[in-house]
C-alpha cells in the first residue's frame, strides 16, 4: 500500500508541475485544494485500514500540508511570479518528503496475520533477567549479563502448560517467529523467546535501554558465510557463538524453573509445567537448541529450523572435522529450506558425513522435513513483516537460488502445523508424529 501511495503522490506532483508549466502559472489555489483533498482522502483511508505507527508520519506530513493550504486560502495573497524551475523543484521536493514519510509503510507494509489454530486467546509479557554469575563480555564495564525474554501464553487460563523455549538466528530478534509462538500458545503452550544481546539485531530491556548487534560478531558471521576461515577457525568461532547462546538458554530455563516453584512469582510462571519442556531455534538458535538437547536432561524434544548443526555436532582433530557418533538422545525435528538442501547436496566428499544426516540415520526419533520454494529466512516471519528486508538480507547472505518461491503465508502455516504436531506428540504425549519428507 505504501508503494501505491508513493506512485499516486508522484503522479499528482508531476501533473501539477506539467499543468503549471503549460498554463505558465504557479496554480497556487489548485495546489492548496489538492493538499486539503489529499488530507481528507487519507483520513478516510486510515478509517478502513489498521491504524499503526507506519501511518503516523505520513499523516503528520499531510496534516502540515493541509494546515498550510487552509491558511494560504484564507489569506488569499496574490500569487508570486511564475518560475518553471521553481515549480519543478517544488514538485520533486514534495514527492521526496512524502517518500521519506512513507518509508515505514513501504519497508513494513500492512499485512494480514498468520492465523492461529488454537482456541485460547494469547497474551504476552516481557522481562529482563540478570545473570549474576556472568559478566558481559561485549563491554568493558564488568556489568552482569542481561537477557531479555518475552512470553506468549494463554490469556485468562488456569492450570499448567508445557514450556517451549525459542532462540533466534544471528542478527534475529525474539519476535522473529511470533506467528509460531501465537499458534503454540493458542493451543495450550507457554512460549518464551530469548533476545541474545549483541547477537540480536536489537533488543530493549525493561528500562528502555537498547542494545544493537555487535559489529565484530556480525563481521565474523559474514566472513564465515563467505568461506574466509579454514575449518578449524570456523569451528572455534561457532563454539564461541554457541557457548553464549547455550549459556543464555540455560540461564533462562533455570530461572524459569526457579520462578515456577515460587508461589510469589509472576502469574505467567505459575502456568508453566516444568516437567514438559521443548526447545526450538532458527539457524544459530537451532544449533544451540540441538546442542542443549544433548547437554540437558529435562528436554523432551527439539526442533531445528534450518541450522546445519556443525558447531554442536562436530569436533576438530588434527585440523580435520570429527563427527559426534553418540546417538542423539531426544526426539529431533529438522525443518529445512532450499538453502540448506542445496548446501547438503553440494557436499560431494564421500568421507564427509554431515551431522544432521548422521543423526537422521541413527537416532530413533529424528526427522527431516524440506519445504520447497523457500530460503533461509522463509522459516521466520520476516518475509511477511518486511519483504524488503527479507529480500535484502537473503540477497547478501544466501547464494543459492529458488526457482519457484512458495507462498510465504502457506510456508508459515505449514511450518507451524508441523511444529505443533511434533511438540504435541513428544512434549504433551498426545498422539504420534507423522510428517512428509517434502512439502
Amino acid at each position: 500500500m505504501g508503494i501505491v501511495l508513493l506512485i499516486l503522490a508522484g503522479i499528482i506532483e508531476v501533473g501539477l508541475a506539467v499543468y503549471s508549466i503549460k498554463t505558465k502559472s504557479n496554480q497556487k489555489r489548485i495546489r492548496n485544494w489538492v493538499r486539503i483533498s489529499a488530507l481528507i482522502v487519507f483520513v478516510v483511508f486510515v478509517t478502513i485500514i489498521k491504524w499503526s505507527l507506519r501511518w503516523e508520519i505520513p499523516a503528520a506530513v499531510l496534516l502540515i500540508f493541509g494546515i498550510i493550504a487552509v491558511i494560504s486560502l484564507l489569506r488569499n495573497k496574490e500569487e508570486k511570479k511564475y518560475r518553471p524551475v521553481g515549480n519543478i523543484f517544488k514538485a520533486v521536493g514534495t514527492w521526496v518528503l512524502i517518500a521519506v514519510a512513507l518509508l515505514p509503510a513501504i519497508i513494513f507494509p500492512q499485512h494480514k496475520a498468520v492465523a492461529a489454530t488454537g482456541f485460547y486467546d494469547v497474551t504476552t509479557k516481557m522481562f529482563t533477567l540478570t545473570d549474576d554469575k556472568r559478566n558481559e563480555t561485549f563491554t568493558d564495564s564488568e556489568e552482569k549479563r542481561k537477557v531479555n525474554i518475552e512470553f506468549w501464553y494463554p490469556k485468562n487460563a488456569i492450570g499448567k502448560y508445557p514450556l517451549i523455549v525459542f532462540s533466534h538466528g544471528a542478527f534475529g530478534i525474539k519476535a522473529s517467529n511470533s506467528s509460531t509462538f501465537e499458534n503454540l500458545a493458542s493451543n495450550g503452550y507457554v512460549v518464551v523467546s530469548i533476545d541474545h544481546p549483541y547477537h540480536s539485531l536489537y533488543t530493549r530491556d525493561s528500562d528502555g535501554n537498547m542494545t544493537l548487534a555487535d559489529q565484530s560478531f556480525m563481521q565474523e558471521v559474514q566472513d564465515a558465510n563467505n568461506g574466509v576461515y579454514d575449518e578449524e577457525t570456523s569451528f572455534k568461532l561457532e563454539q564461541k557463538w554457541l557457548k553464549l547462546r547455550t549459556d543464555d538458554i540455560n540461564f533462562v530455563m533455570n530461572t524459569i524453573k526457579q520462578q515456577a516453584s515460587n508461589q510469589a512469582s509472576d502469574e505467567v510462571y505459575q502456568l508453566i509445567d516444568t516437567n514438559k519442556i521443548g526447545l526450538i531455534g532458527h539457524s544459530l538458535g537451532g544449533a544451540a537448541a540441538a546442542k542443549l538437547g544433548r547437554d540437558r536432561h529435562d528436554i523432551a524434544a527439539v526442533i531445528n529450523l534450518d541450522a546445519d548443526l556443525l558447531g554442536g555436532e562436530l569436533g576438530v582433530k588434527d585440523g580435520k572435522p570429527v563427527i559426534n557418533k553418540d546417538i542423539y538422545p531426544v526426539p529431533l525435528l529438522s525443518i529445512y529450506t532450499d538453502t540448506m538442501k542445496n548446501l547438503m547436496e553440494s557436499v560431494t566428499d564421500p568421507n564427509l558425513v554431515l551431522p544432521q544426516k548422521y543423526i537422521s540415520d541413527t537416532a530413533p526419533d529424528a526427522y527431516e522435513v524440506f519445504i520447497k520454494g523457500t530460503n533461509h529466512l522463509s522459516l521466520t516471519d520476516l518475509p511477511v513483516v518486511s519483504p524488503f528486508f527479507a529480500k535484502m538480507i537473503n540477497g547478501s547472505t544466501d547464494k543459492s537460488t529458488t526457482a519457484h518461491a512458495a507462498d510465504k503465508y502457506k510456508v508459515l502455516e505449514t511450518m507451524n502445523e508441523i511444529v505443533l504436531e511434533f511438540f504435541n506428540s513428544y512434549v504433551k504425549d498426545e498422539g504420534s508424529f507423522h510428517a512428509a519428507k517434502t512439502y
